[in-house]
């Protein structure tokens, strides 16, 4: 195909690598392996919740000192020597924000009366395992949940409206994904880039040169692109037309606890998601097979500039999802299938995950751990769902993950119109074979696998030589 090859993530089959290098200063990164200095004042988690206020404090005796000229230089030389020991990229360090917001007292009810009270919601039987305690989980707000019944297995502060930074392209995917056929081309246009956030992670998108819309996808789910994000809206109609989109999608798919003001999930004043809508996104996303095919990729070639000889040279590009395509210090998670990693200044760290072990899928949405270490959202995902596999038989469900308005009402309940058929939609919302879930995520997770395999071996059989890897910058450079 044009995008050159595609590699998956099938254990053994794919090493984990080192991770990506820091980001230029911005308010966005989608490798949290990076830092990065704010540019945004807003902390959107304040306007779910008001966080502590903060108290100024008399200039200390080394504030004092600072002030003197000599004193900055061997400081600055200081910190700056630190800064490379103490780096989140060579050892990670906990850490617990003592100001950390607290949760509403009231929340969304849509999916269950449960998933609107704040804390950790679970109903164990007898010999369920024990779900890790707050040392372990500790992410402001997360979910964990039957991929295919959409059965919530446990959840915390699941309808909490914080920054969902990247996660929220799964909603943008799911919006505009559909609209495109793969083998459309674009030639990109200066505005087509214009109004991207400072520090926004970039795929390596070229003016002037053209793009298949498979290539522009590959570019939003392996390296979390905005500007292949933008591109595809600007072939939407616009970036103003797409978040319009996004949002009555959000609506249609009772996803009520997301406004929309950016296509890519950049930091924004009032731009807010939930772990409970994110799921949705990723539920309703999986239901594409090609959604399933590009946030299941682990890596693939991306085309680059033209050489002398006016031929495209092409780039490898990797999945920045660290259970997908794993990292220095973790392994990918088995059974892994994407589906989605973001991290900002404002949202921390986010990820919604889909993996399978025997029949069982699983979803996972972590939101903001306060336990800053390297890899952190991912961990937390890998607790949960090692947690989820052992007790889905063995918990009673606090909630479930809604159908679409034009199936479900979000409590349960039928409204006038077609009542049958919808007591029939929301019966097979919750069974595992049923048309809302069924063998969506099994061809996700299984198909892409034997698609790999099968590529593998008739690579091998035919003898066919490996493409020529061409060094590419890095994203977001």
């Amino acid at each position: 195909m044009g995008s050159g090859s595609i590699r998956r993530a099938t254990g053994a089959l794919f090493r984990g690598v080192l991770s990506a290098s820091r980001a230029k200063p911005g308010t966005f990164t989608d490798v949290p392996t990076t830092s990065c200095a704010s540019t945004a004042s807003t902390d959107l988690t304040a306007l779910a919740a008001p966080s502590a206020t903060s108290v100024p404090t008399a200039p200390s005796a080394t504030t004092a000192r600072a002030a003197r000229p000599g004193f900055r230089l061997r400081t600055a030389a200081t910190l700056a020597v630190s800064g490379l020991v103490a780096s989140p990229l060579l050892a990670g360090t906990a850490y617990a924000d003592p100001k950390a917001p607290a949760p509403p007292a009231k929340m969304s009810q849509i999916g269950g009366d449960r998933l609107g009270a704040p804390g950790v919601q679970v109903a164990p039987r007898p010999g369920a395992p024990k779900l890790p305690g707050p040392d372990v989980l500790t992410a402001r707000s997360w979910i964990v949940s039957d991929a295919e019944s959409g059965k919530v297995l446990a959840a915390k502060n699941p309808h909490w409206r914080l920054a969902p930074a990247s996660t929220l392209k799964m909603l943008f995917a799911d919006t505009v994904l559909p609209k495109f056929p793969k083998d459309q081309k674009h030639t990109v246009k200066p505005a087509d880039l214009a109004g991207m956030g400072i520090g926004s992670s970039l795929v390596g998108i070229k003016e002037n040169l053209s793009y298949t819309v498979h290539d522009l996808w590959l570019g939003v789910f392996l390296r979390s692109g905005n500007d292949a994000v933008h591109t595809l809206s600007s072939m939407n109609g616009g970036t103003k037309t797409t978040v319009a989109q996004m949002q009555q999608r959000a609506k249609e798919l009772n996803a009520t606890d997301t406004h929309v003001v950016t296509p890519d999930g950049y930091d924004a004043p009032g731009q807010v998601s939930s772990a409970y809508d994110l799921s949705l996104f990723a539920r309703a996303g999986l239901r594409n097979a090609d959604f399933r095919e590009y946030c299941s990729t682990a890596s693939a070639q991306f085309p680059g500039d033209k050489g002398k000889n006016g031929k495209r040279a092409s780039f490898g590009i990797q999945n920045t999802n660290r259970l997908l395509s794993g990292d220095f210090d973790m392994k990918p998670y088995p059974g892994i299938a994407g589906v989605k990693n973001g991290s900002t200044t404002n949202a921390g760290s986010t990820f919604t995950g889909v993996a399978q072990r025997g029949d069982r899928k699983l979803l996972v949405t972590v939101m903001h751990p306060e336990k800053r270490e390297h890899n952190e959202g991912y961990r937390e995902a890998a607790k949960l769902l090692d947690w989820g596999f052992a007790a889905a038989d063995k918990v009673e469900p606090v909630g479930r993950l809604v159908g679409p308005r034009s199936e479900d009402d979000g409590r349960g309940a039928v409204g006038p119109k077609d009542k049958k058929g919808a007591q029939d939609n929301n019966q097979a919302s919750l069974d595992s074979s049923g048309g809302a879930g069924g063998a969506w995520t099994a061809v996700g997770v299984a198909g892409g696998t034997l698609a790999l395999l099968g590529a593998v071996a008739f690579a091998v059989h035919r003898r066919r030589p490996l493409p020529e890897r061409v060094r590419g910058r890095r994203a977001g450079k």
